[in-house]
């Protein structure tokens, strides 16, 4: 069984007196690898965007700092720290592209909030200040905090987590506000922010806001990456059908 190429849209190191990187947690790799997934990181060049998701069966929108305001035509409040707008560019446009070509995506925290943007949504951009809450939503990565969502009947994520009720970890200051054009929410906190997105319409464009390459070992994120995995999957085996050439330079048989 052909195993599916998955791309990730790589984040920007910078560094006074370095050369920058472009780079991935290996917890994403390692999630889609364990799934049976292969891999390749994205660097920057959102003018490629149409020709790379033609080669790849899956997009991954990786975690990060936060989308500039301005797209969606608002101030920045004191607490954004921007991301590098190379790879903000980046990954805008891999959504994009992704949803309108049905390419299965999968967007963990700034990869939802990206996928909202791109599809004319709106962010909640300080939690702490904009909402009323005695949740803890933003924590660091070597020590998140944890807290419960309720997954919506009827939705795709619900077919991936069955379970209503669901623990998981938390590790964002800002949140969905307005869901874009087309996206339906698919899990809330007992606080009311929307904790997932995603498009009934698309066989595979689901988001969360927390991080299940993180929870490793754990069923909802084996869960998760499986769903993912198999539904790129499928796209393979219909592009592989269809007569549609399979990236240069990449095997992906077992």
């Amino acid at each position: 069984m052909r195993k599916p190429v998955i791309g990730i849209g790589t984040d920007i190191y910078m560094k006074k007196g370095d050369r920058d990187r472009a780079f991935v947690y290996t917890t994403y790799i390692d999630s889609l690898r364990r799934a049976g997934a292969i891999p390749v990181l994205i660097p920057p060049q959102p003018e490629n965007a149409a020709e790379l998701v033609r080669d790849l069966d899956g997009v991954l929108l990786a975690g990060g700092f936060d989308c500039d305001p301005g797209l969606y035509g608002e101030q920045a409040h004191p607490s954004v720290e921007t991301m590098d707008d190379r790879r903000q560019q980046n990954d805008l446009s891999l959504a994009k592209v992704a949803r309108e070509r049905n390419i299965p995506t999968l967007g963990i925290c700034l990869g939802l909030q990206v996928m909202n943007v791109a599809a004319g949504g709106t962010l909640v951009q300080d939690i702490n200040s904009q909402i009323e809450t005695d949740i803890v939503h933003e924590s660091d990565p070597a020590d998140r905090v944890r807290h419960d969502v309720t997954i919506e009947k009827g939705t795709k994520l619900s077919k991936i987590l069955p379970a209503r009720a669901l623990n998981v970890n938390s590790s964002h200051h800002q949140a969905i506000r307005k869901p874009g054009d087309g996206l339906n929410v698919t899990a809330i906190a007992p606080d009311g922010i929307i904790e997932g997105l995603e498009d009934p319409k698309h066989p595979f464009y689901v988001g969360v806001q927390w991080h299940p390459e993180d929870m490793a070992g754990e069923d909802s994120a084996s869960a998760i990456f499986g769903a993912f995995v198999e539904a790129a999957r499928r796209h393979a085996a219909a592009k592989q059908q269809a007569g549609e050439v399979s990236p240069a330079g990449v095997s992906r048989s077992e």
